[in-house]
């Protein structure tokens, strides 16, 4: 069947990567981050297939009440929390936990009558994006746990570096949140895929911020089978990718010396070779930002993009005497060419990447 680009989402690599995470922390739960349509891999048919989480996370209500409305009956917690008494209202009459980083989300839940959900306050110890001072903390509690609105208690906080294994902040922002933990009775999360995977002072940092309830990581990237580390991919972590991204040769043509290729003639070619054109563009999520000399797979041999990225189309340099033919699958990223790699080539993070696929008609989801 013919088709343009797509993202091939093997639903099956998820259950191993979420093993992955649970040997470097046997004794924490997982709450897996599903923001952002799971990281573009597909919000519902990834919940589907992370029964084995203990949790989701995602940003706002209409991800959770969609995932409700898919039939996801596992906890979900709402990271950026709710702005009205009304959304208040419906996420804790879905069974949606909220996380708390203003006052006024405070003020709702003091106020709220009739209802009662799980809360996490989240506390800034250094991310300066959303939270409260560690200093906060004491005047905080003592009212989010005298709340009716308040079942049961929870912190959290969010590492800003841990991407960066010789970067101190980490450290210093552990420290900060020991003056909270110390003492609490409930749940606390702190660890995203580079603290889980790089930080292993944080995965066994329980009795140094001394709290009684359960561990929580919160892995996000890592789960897709990719790297939050800017120097290793996902398999050299025992990740398996979840996302390939192909699409097909439409034209194969002789690309004689010293002829430009595409808008603005920005590539010229230094010999006689072989032109390829891939269906694929910045309209399907391949940003028009990635250069001249982007690997792109064909055949089993990573050929050079050549040329400007078009909304619909990319030009490659095949080489001279390629037997490729149309219809030959073109791999942008995936297995044997990670995204990790091609990210690099765009200024950008895989994160980026992968958010950004556009969906499509004939996309997959495979086992």
């Amino acid at each position: 069947m013919s088709f343009g680009a797509r993202a091939l989402i093997r639903l099956g690599a998820l259950a191993h990567n979420l093993e992955v995470l649970r040997s470097v922390a046997p004794d924490a739960r997982i709450m897996a981050v599903i923001k952002a349509n799971a990281y573009g891999h597909g919000m519902v048919a990834v919940a589907q297939h992370l029964d084995a989480a203990d949790s989701f996370a995602v940003a706002r209500l209409p991800e959770a009440q969609l995932l409700r409305e898919s039939g996801i009956e596992m906890p979900i917690v709402l990271l950026a929390g709710v702005s009205t008494d009304e959304e208040l209202r419906v996420a804790f009459a879905q069974n949606i936990e909220l996380v708390v980083h203003d006052i006024e989300q405070v003020n709702m839940l003091e106020r709220a009558k009739g209802t009662a959900g799980v809360v996490w306050l989240k506390i800034d110890t250094g991310m300066n994006r959303l939270g409260f001072r560690p200093d906060e903390a004491p005047q905080l509690l003592p009212r989010l746990e005298a709340a009716a609105a308040v079942s049961e208690l929870r912190l959290m906080t969010h590492f800003a570096s841990a991407d960066e294994l010789d970067n101190a902040a980490t450290k210093v922002q552990l420290e900060a949140f020991v003056p909270v933990t110390r003492g609490f009775p409930g749940a606390v999360s702190i660890a995203n895929s580079p603290a889980s995977l790089g930080w292993p002072q944080v995965i066994d940092a329980r009795a140094e911020l001394g709290f009684a309830g359960d561990f929580w990581i919160r892995p996000g990237i890592a789960l897709y089978g990719i790297s939050p580390f800017t120097d290793r991919t996902g398999r050299d972590l025992g990740l398996k990718p979840v996302m390939q991204f192909e699409a097909r040769l439409i034209a194969v043509k002789p690309l004689l010396a010293g002829s430009r290729v595409g808008y603005k003639g920005a590539y010229i070619s230094e010999q006689d070779t072989t032109l390829g054109i891939v269906a694929a563009g910045y309209g399907d999520g391949y940003t028009r930002h990635f250069r001249c000399g982007t690997p792109v797979l064909v055949n089993g041999r990573r050929v050079p993009l050549i040329g400007n990225v078009s909304m619909d189309m990319i030009a490659v340099d095949l080489g001279q005497g390629a037997s490729d033919r149309v219809g030959d699958i073109a791999t942008l990223w995936g297995d044997d060419l990670p995204v990790e790699e091609v990210a690099r080539w765009a200024d950008a993070i895989p994160y980026e990447l992968v958010c950004g696929v556009m969906n499509r008609e004939d996309s997959e989801i495979i086992p």
